[in-house]
């Protein structure tokens, strides 16, 4: 079995591969200030970003869930993957060939699970790909053709055939080096009564890439009048396949969502195609699920809920498209963005769209049209007969239990004097009222508890960190409390021993555990001097921040290292003269703590002390308070 990976080759591939660009595969980064980026948190629901990333130190916090660490923990924690696969896998990315202590090279059937079926669905994404060019084929090519997608579409969008044959792709994996455990665990085959069968066949074949633009999965179109599976067929729950975690074309459209603060969401891998292929490069889709919570924090995170940022869906105008658009409205504040809808005329989906009347018409069909609220408003109310009184009471009565589920109550209210419109009701005052009883109602009986996944707590305008802090697991002593001058030069000091370490090396390391008074302070300073002190880190600021997070003894202590690293500096200009200022504070502060003890003790013995112990005690408290006259009058010269 392969031993571990060779640390010069862990170094180098963890400096190799910038972790804004690794980050911003998944999630939307803008200037945080002080070289630093920030973006809506992975990790956790959230609705202002807390989450930063700092290039020039290879790291990433979040100051909401306290998730934190370098670009292998990032793809370790996103992705649910071990050490040594995040580490094959960025290497794979850098072009590095990595080095195993213990005999060689890693052979291939030792890899971890996820790169195999990663490895395993882009080989078959290849195979699908040269199969659309095969005579079998012809039956694939003319359904694309029929719905506009000529052969460079096709490549474009990787689309492929699987064969009718029952396991051609199976033996084409198993010389390619793949177990049948590989292949059935992929879901790319299925136990047959002779073994492992391919379970795509006759069908034509979409790729579906997670975020990261590796391909999870596929969806596959039926052909054949004589298939007697589903129109389409997807791939199966598996490791690394979720389906209400996946949006077809995400890879594609990622980048322009969030340049664009825009997305269109279709129904159909065909309505994707037509969409990009028509200009309109943020269409995605769900992959045969309707869409949902997982769907919308992907999205949420490459739009980063900005005041621009718009949904639109095009959900077909019949009933289907229409329940459709119910079940997105029932989720719609969960997206800061507005949301809209959009109906072709006569129901068609953009696919047909284009065809029947070109690119400019599905340009146009996603300029937004309707709230999605309206749509689905309209939609309610239009079961009922609004020429009676008994039907005005039914449609509000189910109507305004929607409208009540607005959190924000600015835009309840106005909602609700729309509703009063859509149903026919003069007096608005009675709707937006019989709105408000509703959601009271609803909070009284625990259905509305406020805001969920936001930031923690209150945080200083500057630096993002919370200004009070309930004790770490693992830690003894009082909360960290920023309000508190003590703490706050403390944090300071710890910043800057672990972001610009010159200018607190050498006097940063002849300071001792106890001059830190939060227990948490104290076991970062601890982790620093365990990583060999500021020292350290004049040569090499990235290896010693991943020296220090290794000297953690928990999670918890790492989590704080990493947010000390990233976070910003309180004051304007960080300078020696800022340096000094912190390191004297934190120093004097500590002097005084010692004469305070020193003359407390005396206090409290009286005439019960020893001569020689009172003498001692007088010398020493002579002593620090020269020492602490001399910090106040020339400050960092006096250390």
């Amino acid at each position: 079995m392969a031993g571990r990976i060779n640390d010069d080759d862990v170094k180098a591939v963890r400096d190799a591969v910038p972790i804004d660009s690794v980050v911003s595969e998944y999630l939307q980064l803008r200037n945080a200030g002080g070289g630093n980026l920030k973006g809506l948190c992975p990790f956790h629901d959230e609705k202002s970003p807390s989450f930063q990333v700092s290039p020039g130190k290879g790291l990433f916090h979040c100051f909401g869930c306290q998730e934190g660490g370098d670009t292998i923990a990032f793809v370790m924690k996103i992705d649910h993957l071990s050490f040594s696969e995040t580490v094959e896998r960025l290497a794979a990315k850098a072009g590095i060939t990595l080095r195993y202590e213990e005999g060689g090279y890693n052979p291939s059937h030792q890899r971890g699970e996820r790169i195999r079926l990663i490895e395993a669905h882009q080989a078959a994404a290849e195979f699908y790909v040269r199969a659309l060019e095969s005579p079998e084929a012809e039956i694939g090519r003319k359904f694309l053709a029929e719905r506009g997608f000529d052969q460079d579409a096709a490549a474009h969008f990787r689309v492929g055939y699987g064969p009718a044959g029952w396991d051609h792709l199976t033996r084409y994996l198993r010389g390619k080096g793949f177990s049948d455990k590989e292949l059935i665990t992929s879901g790319l085959s299925q136990d047959g009564r002779r073994g492992p069968i391919d379970r795509f066949r006759g069908r034509l074949m979409w790729p579906i890439s997670d975020t990261a633009g590796e391909i999870v999965g596929f969806g596959a179109r039926k052909l054949r009048d004589d298939d007697n599976g589903p129109k389409y067929l997807n791939t199966p729950e598996t490791p690394i396949y979720k389906k209400s975690q996946v949006l077809y074309g995400i890879d594609l459209a990622k980048k322009d969502i969030a340049k664009a603060s825009r997305a269109v969401v279709v129904e159909g891998y065909t309505d994707v195609m037509a969409c990009h292929l028509a200009g309109v490069t943020t269409a995605i889709a769900t992959c045969g699920t309707a869409f949902g919570n997982d769907h919308i924090k992907i999205l949420r995170r490459l739009l980063m809920d900005n005041g621009s940022a718009r949904v639109i869906f095009t959900f077909d105008g019949d009933s289907a498209g229409q329940k459709a658009a119910l079940r997105a409205f029932e989720d719609d504040q969960k997206f800061a963005a507005e949301t809209y809808i959009a109906i072709a005329p006569d129901g068609m989906d953009p696919c047909d769209l284009r065809l029947a009347k070109g690119d400019d018409s599905v340009r146009d069909l996603v300029e937004p049209r309707t709230p999605l609220f309206e749509f689905a408003l309209r939609q309610i109310v239009g079961r009922y007969d609004l020429e009676t009184p008994a039907g005005r009471a039914a449609a509000l009565d189910e109507a305004a239990a929607v409208v009540a589920k607005i959190k924000t109550s600015s835009v309840q209210r106005e909602v609700a004097v729309q509703l009063a419109g859509f149903v026919g009701i003069l007096d608005q005052e009675f709707v937006v009222h019989r709105v408000a009883q509703l959601a009271r109602w609803a909070r009284d009986k625990g259905g509305d508890h406020g805001e969920r996944g936001g930031r923690g707590g209150p945080r200083s305008a500057r630096g993002g960190a919370p200004q009070q802090t309930a004790p770490a697991p693992g830690f003894s002593g009082p909360a960290l409390n920023l309000r508190s001058p003590a703490h706050r030069t403390e944090r300071e000091l710890l910043k800057l021993a672990l972001q610009k370490p010159a200018l607190v090396s050498p006097a940063f390391d002849a300071y001792g555990l106890d001059e830190f008074t939060a227990p948490p302070y104290a076991a970062v300073r601890r982790c620093i001097e365990e990583a060999g002190g500021v020292e350290q880190g004049l040569a090499d600021n990235r290896e010693y921040l991943v020296a220090v997070m290794d000297a953690a003894p928990d999670n918890t202590v790492r989590s704080l290292v990493t947010e000390l690293a990233v976070e910003v500096f309180i004051g304007k200009t960080i300078d020696e003269t800022y340096a000094g200022m912190q390191l004297v504070h934190v120093r004097l502060r500590a002097v005084d703590r010692r004469i305070n003890d020193v003359q407390g003790s005396l206090a409290r013995l009286g005439s019960h002390v020893a001569p020689q112990d009172l003498a001692a005690a007088q010398n020493e408290v002579w002593v620090l308070q020269q020492y602490a006259q001399s910090l106040r009058a020339h400050g960092a010269a006096a250390l």
